[in-house]
């Protein structure tokens, strides 16, 4: 028996596969830092992946700036995070932009790296025309990307849980779960808030889903743009 969240990611998928314009569908999924962005794409990449649609996946971890532009205003500054953690002009410029019309299909798959703290250069691939692009990271909604997402996929998550998921996950590299605990509240769930108030990406984004609890997500807007799209050459 299928579980609620394979569902709903099978009728997102759905949607997604509807577009046909032509060119890569980029989609962008957007959340606070804990709400779960990063298994949702992963499992929705794979899910479009067993249509025989041609999907890539884009890890957001190559498209941060490097340490010494993410901490320039502090380790522990909210508004250095949402102001400097991922490089989104380079996002714009080598991916969604060579993605989108009349571009020339061929996107950097990474320009950092996060281990090393180098600047990468050459990593690049092409998309196939048919492709449906997916990329996650928090903020995708931030001035810099209007207009250049197909559809946004934002997962809601209230923050007292989204915090509780974080901190669980990222405890042993914060240096356990207290410290964890105090990263999230002082710096990454502050940048958040920061992000919420200036662009209200839930309202902005296509497709909503409450990813409160991930075992039982609920649909609260669907509103693709890819049924919109079908051949559209």
């Amino acid at each position: 028996m299928q579980t609620p969240s394979v569902r709903i990611i099978e009728r997102i998928s759905a949607e997604l596969i509807a577009a046909d314009p032509g060119r890569p569908w980029r989609v962008g999924v957007d959340g606070v830092c804990g709400a779960g962005k990063s298994t949702f794409a992963r499992t929705l990449t794979a899910v479009i992946q067993g249509s025989g649609r041609p999907v890539v996946f884009i890890d957001s971890d190559g498209f941060h700036h490097t340490r010494a532009r993410r901490y320039r205003q502090g380790r522990s500054s909210a508004r250095g995070y949402y102001d400097d953690a991922y490089d989104f002009d380079s996002l714009a410029s080598e991916v969604l932009r060579p993605l989108g019309p009349d571009g020339s299909r061929r996107y950097a798959t990474k320009v950092h790296d996060l281990t090393s703290d180098e600047v990468i250069t050459g990593a690049t691939a092409v998309a196939a025309a048919n492709s449906i692009v997916i990329f996650d990271a928090t903020f995708i909604q931030r001035p810099e990307l209007d207009g250049l997402w197909d559809d946004v996929l934002y997962l809601h998550s209230d923050e007292s849980a989204a915090i509780a998921r974080g901190v669980t996950r990222d405890a042993d590299a914060l240096g356990g779960e207290a410290a964890a605990r105090i990263a999230f509240e002082s710096r990454y769930m502050a940048a958040c808030r920061i992000y919420l108030a200036e662009r209200q990406p839930r309202s902005r984004a296509s497709i909503v889903i409450d990813n409160t609890d991930p075992g039982r997500p609920v649909v609260e807007r669907l509103n693709s743009r890819a049924r919109q799209a079908r051949f559209v050459v």
